[in-house]
C-alpha cells in the first residue's frame, strides 16, 4: 500500500480516470444496447430510457444520502466499497430475465455508481491545485471518450458475438481489477478528515442554503437535462427513423469519443486560461446547433458520425467547463459532501430527462419513434439557460476567491496539493 509520498499527480489522474472509464462506460453502454436487450426482452424501444433512468434516479438518492457521510471517511476507501458494489451490480445486471429484473439491477449499480463519481472528483479536487484543476478534471473526463472509442464499440461487438449480456460481464470483470489497482496504488486521501476537525462542521442543510452552492446545482440540473432528454434515445433514433445499420453503430460511437476525447484535452487548458464562462459557452452554442441539426431538421447528406462529432464536441466542451467551475465552490472540509449532493442533482436532473423522454416519444406503426422534434426542443431550450448560469456562478466564485486570498495567508491553507510530477503532499 502506497503511502502519500509514493505517487505522483499524474498517476492519480490515472487511477482516478481509470475508475471513472469503467464507472461511466457501465452507465453508458447500456443506451447503445438498448435495442439489443430491448428485443431480447420483449421491452418497447420507447421504454428504454427508463433503464438509464432507472440508474440514474438511484444514482440521485444515494448522492443525497452519501451527503451525510462521505466526508467522515478516507476517500479511497469509501471509493473502494462504492467500485466493489457496482461490480456485483453489473454482474448482476447480464442475469436480467426481464424489464423488472434490469430495472432493479440498473437501480442497484446506480445506488454505487453515483458515490464512486463523486468520490473520484473529490480526490482530484484534494489533489490538484486549482491552477491545473481544468486540466485535471479534463484528463479524468476524458474516460467518457476512452468508453465511447473503445468501450462502446468493443461492447456492441460484443453483444453481436455472444449476445447483449456478454458486455455485462467483461465490464464487472474489469471493474474488479481497476478497484483493486484503486485500492492499493492510490494515496490515502484524509486531509479533509484533518481540517474538518479544525473547523466548524458544515451540516447539509447549512450547505445548501447558500447562494453559490443553491446557483451551482441548479447549472447542474439544466446542463443534465439537456444532455440526458436526448440520450439515451440517440442510438435507437439513428437505427430506426435515419435507418443507420447496427453494425456501423461501433463507427459513429467510435469517431464521436475520437472528437470528444480530442475535445476534452484541448477544453481543459482553455478553462484555466480563459475561464469557464467563455468555454462554457461556446460549447453550448455548439450543443444548440448539433442538436437542431441532428434531431429538428437532419440533412439525409450528413453522414451519422459526423452527427456523433458534432454532439460529443459540444458536450465536452461544455461539461468540463461546468465541472471545472463547480469544483471551485466548496471548501476543502465539505466538498466530498459537495460532491455528493452534486452527483444527486445530476443523476436526478439526468433521470428526469430520460423520463421526460419517455413521456414525449411514441413508437409508431413504422417502426421509427415520435416525437424526437419535441425532444430535440426542449434540450434546446435548457441548453440556452447555461452560458447565463455559468456567468453568473464564475463571478460569485471569483469574488469569494479574492476576498478569501485577502483574508487568509497562505500558511493557514486547508490543503497542500500535488506537485504536476513528482510527489502529492496531502494536508
Amino acid at each position: 500500500m502506497p503511502s502519500e509520498r509514493q505517487v505522483s499527480e499524474r498517476a492519480v489522474v490515472f487511477l482516478i480516470g481509470a475508475v471513472q472509464f469503467v464507472n461511466i462506460l457501465d452507465f453508458v453502454m447500456v443506451m447503445p444496447l438498448g435495442p439489443d436487450f430491448a428485443r431480447g426482452l420483449g421491452i418497447a424501444p420507447s421504454h428504454i430510457g427508463t433503464i438509464g433512468g432507472a440508474y440514474t434516479a438511484a444514482a440521485s438518492v444515494a448522492g443525497l444520502v452519501g451527503g451525510y457521510f462521505l466526508d467522515r471517511f478516507d476517500r479511497r476507501k469509501a471509493l473502494a466499497v462504492s467500485m466493489l458494489g457496482l461490480v456485483l451490480a453489473t454482474a448482476a445486471g447480464g442475469f436480467a430475465t426481464g424489464l423488472t429484473t434490469l430495472l432493479l439491477t440498473r437501480v442497484a449499480a446506480g445506488i454505487f455508481g453515483g458515490p464512486a463519481t463523486s468520490l473520484s472528483l473529490s480526490i482530484i479536487a484534494d489533489l490538484v491545485p486549482v491552477e491545473r484543476r481544468g486540466r485535471a478534471l479534463g484528463a479524468v473526463m476524458g474516460a467518457f471518450s476512452v468508453a465511447s472509442i473503445l468501450g462502446v464499440p468493443l461492447a456492441l461487438a460484443m453483444a453481436e458475438w455472444g449476445g447483449w449480456r456478454v458486455p455485462f460481464f467483461v465490464v464487472a470483470g474489469l471493474g474488479l481489477l481497476v478497484a483493486a489497482g484503486a485500492i492499493f496504488y492510490l494515496p490515502p486521501v484524509r486531509g479533509h478528515l484533518t481540517a474538518e476537525r479544525r473547523a466548524q462542521p458544515v451540516g447539509v442543510l447549512e450547505l445548501l442554503s447558500r447562494g453559490d452552492v443553491q446557483l451551482s446545482y441548479l447549472m447542474t440540473a439544466l446542463v443534465m437535462m439537456a444532455s440526458f432528454v436526448i440520450v439515451p434515445n440517440i442510438a435507437a433514433y439513428v437505427q430506426q427513423n435515419l435507418g443507420y445499420p447496427r453494425e456501423s453503430l461501433k463507427l459513429a460511437y467510435f469517431v464521436g469519443g475520437l472528437v470528444s476525447f480530442a475535445t476534452l484535452r484541448v477544453a481543459g487548458p482553455q478553462v484555466d486560461r480563459h475561464g469557464a464562462f467563455i468555454v462554457g459557452t461556446v460549447g453550448s452554442v455548439l450543443a444548440v446547433v448539433s442538436t437542431y441539426v441532428g434531431f429538428v431538421d437532419y440533412p439525409r447528406w450528413l453522414p451519422v458520425p459526423v452527427l456523433f462529432m458534432g454532439f460529443m464536441l459540444s458536450m465536452g466542451m461544455r461539461n468540463v467547463a461546468y465541472n471545472t467551475l463547480t469544483s471551485r465552490v466548496p471548501e476543502n472540509p465539505v466538498r466530498a459532501r459537495f460532491m455528493s449532493l452534486q452527483s444527486a442533482i445530476q443523476h436526478m436532473a439526468a433521470a428526469l430527462g430520460a423520463f421526460l423522454s419517455v413521456q414525449l416519444l411514441t413508437d409508431r406503426p413504422d417502426g421509427t419513434l415520435g416525437g424526437m422534434e419535441t425532444v430535440a426542443g426542449v434540450s434546446i431550450a435548457l441548453t440556452l439557460l447555461v452560458p447565463p448560469m455559468l456567468r453568473v456562478v464564475e463571478r460569485r466564485v471569483r469574488s469569494r476567491e479574492q476576498a478569501r486570498a485577502l483574508a487568509v495567508p497562505p500558511a493557514q491553507g486547508l490543503a497542500v496539493p500535488l506537485s504536476p510530477g513528482a510527489t502529492p503532499h496531502q494536508s
